[in-house]
């Protein structure tokens, strides 16, 4: 596979290379799985669009990893989280909740790491709130499969109170779905 298209100065030719190949690993993992290394190469990437794609395209072949290839990067995907950036933040989620789902071994540590989102500084509150949001969302999939719950719930439960209104309606479709008793607060 030939990605020089990612290098092009043409916007259109390297955004479309990064779109075709973010499909490519979603829908066909093991065809981009051989080029992995070039994709962790591609997190240090100074195009924030070629980090993101990055991110997403790494996140999608945990599918396909029989080689624990993702258990190294791990500490490299939490550290995005905690990056301060909104929407690298928000791929970070994404990317480490597709990890889980495929690969359970992970998922109570991933789990941790995307829940200390709360805590995390970002460029505004607001942003922090965006991104709690994305992880309620990313959480979903693979609630179900987690062993302690716990955590998840109580997170989901504090974020009843964002001031953030689809963050709020986040985490009360989320509990919905667990079917656990809502408790909500307006602000």
């Amino acid at each position: 596979m030939n990605f020089k298209d990612l290098s092009s100065n043409k916007p259109k030719i390297k955004y479309g290379c990064a779109k075709r190949l973010t499909t490519l690993a979603k829908n066909e993992p093991d065809k981009l799985y051989p080029h992995f290394d070039y994709f962790v190469k591609m997190l240090d990437h100074e195009n924030q669009i070629l980090k993101w794609t990055a991110i997403d395209i790494v996140g999608h072949l945990a599918e396909s990893d029989k080689i624990k290839n993702i258990g190294r990067i791990l500490r490299r995907l939490f550290g995005f989280l905690n990056a301060g950036k909104l929407i690298t933040a928000g791929h970070a989620a994404q990317a480490l909740a597709g990890i889980a789902k495929a690969k359970p071994k992970y998922q109570r540590k991933i789990t941790d790491e995307l829940l200390k989102v709360e805590r995390y500084k970002y460029d505004t509150e607001e942003c922090r709130n965006i991104v709690i949001g994305i992880v309620i969302n990313a959480v979903g999939p693979f609630y179900p499969e987690l062993k302690d719950k716990k955590a998840v719930i109580e997170f989901a439960k504090r974020q009843l109170k964002n001031r953030r209104n689809a963050t709020r309606k986040k985490a009360e479709q989320f509990l919905k779905k667990t079917k656990k008793p809502l408790k909500i607060h307006r602000i």
